[in-house]
Formats: structure tokens, C-alpha cells, sequence
């Protein structure tokens, strides 16, 4: 049987308001598991709790209840720097807005996981130019992300979330603000690289070409999951 990366029971956040609408909920009593080498899609409209269901996952935010398993560890009891080194070791995100560091170029933002594992800039560089090769992106190594297109700075966040070989990547509408073809083109190197590291993989997205190309499509919904 495939190995767990990862398993959710019964996830609840509710984000407190003092709006006249008051509180909102969005997860409502979810749960599910991972397996290795998986790609999952996750898909639904806005507000329907992709992107909290994600950051719960992934350690970025904590949920009101429930627990989140990460390669059998108990995540959602981990504070500080367990909470923290766990997250480094394991996952690795993909943001719609591709998230670069502004003041650093390609490479160095690539390199940037490696650097915080502890691995010298002398070695953390070649591994970067190494994949941005691979990723058709080894010409522009050098660029700061504003002289990027939208699809380059994506290829360059692709990289570095696959540059440590993570168990799990966690990718919320990474196509979300490209034009069709720059979009196919990223959903294929994204689900080509997910395979090539064996990563497993959570995808929250809009794109129903992007989800039919997964292992698994989950439907999200009012905070639910069908």
C-alpha cells in the first residue's frame, strides 16, 4: 500500500468578525489523506475555503479544530521552531502571485530554500541554475522578478519549491492569474515536475484542465469537501 504524506481529521477554522454578519466559517468538519506521489486537485469557487483548507495543511495557519498529520506527525500540536523546521523539511508552497522576493534575482530565489537549510550559497547556486535550466528558464537566471512575465515568475517559484525535494507541495492557483497558454504551459511543467521529484501534491484551482490532469479531484465547497 502507498505511504501516507498526509492525513486531515475533521478540520474546522472559523475567522472571527465583529462584523453584523459575524464570524465566518471556512472549513466545516473536513478530513482527508494524502499518498505518496500523489497529485490532488482541489477545486471550488471563491470563498469556498481552498486557500484556508491549504494553509492549514501546511502548517501556515492553525485550525480552530481538528488535526492535520504530516508524514506521522501530529503538525497541529507543534509550536516555534518544531512547527517551523517540520514545515521547512516537508512542504514546500506555490502561490498565485508567485511570491519571489522582490530584491533577489531568479537564481537567488530558487536558492533561497537551500540557504535556509544551511547549505553555503557556493553550493545552493549551481542546483538552482541546474533546475531553472531544466524549467527552460536558465537564459533569465539572472533577472529580478519584475523584468519577469507572469509564466517566468512562476517557473522560477515552481523551482523553488521543488529545488529541496519536498514530500508535499502546496499550490494554491498557481495558474490563477496567467492567460491560457502561459497556463497550460505551467500546469505541464508544474505536473512534470511534481512527478520527476516524486513529490506529492495539493493543487486548489479554478482551471478544470489543470484538475482533470491530476490523480484525484476533490470538490470544495461552503467549506466541505465532496
Amino acid at each position: 500500500m502507498d505511504k501516507e504524506i498526509l492525513r486531515a481529521n475533521s478540520l474546522y477554522h472559523i475567522y472571527e468578525s465583529n462584523a453584523e454578519d459575524g464570524n465566518v466559517v471556512a472549513l466545516r468538519g473536513l478530513s482527508m489523506a494524502m499518498y505518496e506521489g500523489e497529485a490532488v486537485a482541489v477545486v471550488g469557487p471563491s470563498g469556498s475555503g481552498k486557500s484556508t483548507l491549504l494553509k492549514c495543511l501546511g502548517g501556515l495557519m492553525k485550525p480552530s479544530a481538528g488535526s492535520v498529520e504530516l508524514g506521522g506527525t501530529r503538525m497541529t500540536r507543534l509550536t516555534g521552531k518544531k512547527l517551523v523546521k517540520l514545515r521547512q523539511d516537508t512542504v514546500s508552497f506555490i502561490f498565485q502571485d508567485s511570491n519571489l522576493l522582490p530584491h533577489l534575482n531568479a537564481i537567488d530565489n530558487v536558492a533561497q530554500p537551500l540557504i535556509h537549510q544551511g547549505i553555503l550559497a557556493r553550493t545552493a547556486r549551481p542546483k538552482a541554475q541546474a533546475l531553472l535550466d531544466t524549467l527552460g528558464m536558465g537564459e533569465r537566471a539572472y533577472g529580478m522578478p519584475e523584468q519577469l512575465s507572469g509564466g517566468e515568475q512562476q517557473r522560477v517559484a515552481i523551482a523553488r519549491a521543488i529545488i529541496n525535494k519536498p514530500d508535499l507541495i502546496l499550490a494554491d492557483e498557481p495558474t490563477g492569474n496567467l492567460d491560457s497558454s502561459s497556463s497550460d504551459l505551467i500546469s505541464k511543467i508544474l505536473l512534470e515536475s511534481i512527478k520527476a521529484t516524486k513529490a506529492s501534491a495539493i493543487i486548489a484551482t479554478h482551471s478544470l484542465e489543470l484538475a482533470k490532469k491530476c490523480d484525484k479531484i476533490y470538490k470544495i465547497d461552503n467549506g466541505k469537501i465532496f
